[in-house]
């Protein structure tokens, strides 16, 4: 996982989302399960060019599905929401 665009896989817009970064500067992300806080801090500084002050973390279980009588998983994620410095902002359009 050298590549910053191997561990930030997307980002994450949701009504929740959307008040975090407008209220406290914080951006979602959709990010690698295998990456750690510091690569994923690291990652965000190179890719937006921005300062990240924090990067807190949750790990979310794929969800089982069946459909007629096959049984399957959805794939496991990461969750990545950062803090970026006071006056900071990405543009997400």
């Amino acid at each position: 996982m050298t590549e910053h665009h191997d561990i930030v896989e997307t980002i994450h817009l949701t009504e929740k989302s959307t008040v975090l970064g407008e209220k406290h500067n914080q951006y979602v992300f959709r990010v690698n399960p295998d990456a750690n806080k510091l690569q994923i801090k690291e990652a965000i500084e190179k890719l937006f060019g921005k300062k990240v002050v924090s990067v807190n973390t949750a790990n979310y279980r794929g969800k089982t599905k069946t459909r007629g009588q096959r049984v399957g998983r959805t794939a496991h994620w990461k969750k990545a929401i950062v803090t970026l410095k006071e006056g900071e902002k990405i543009d997400l359009t």
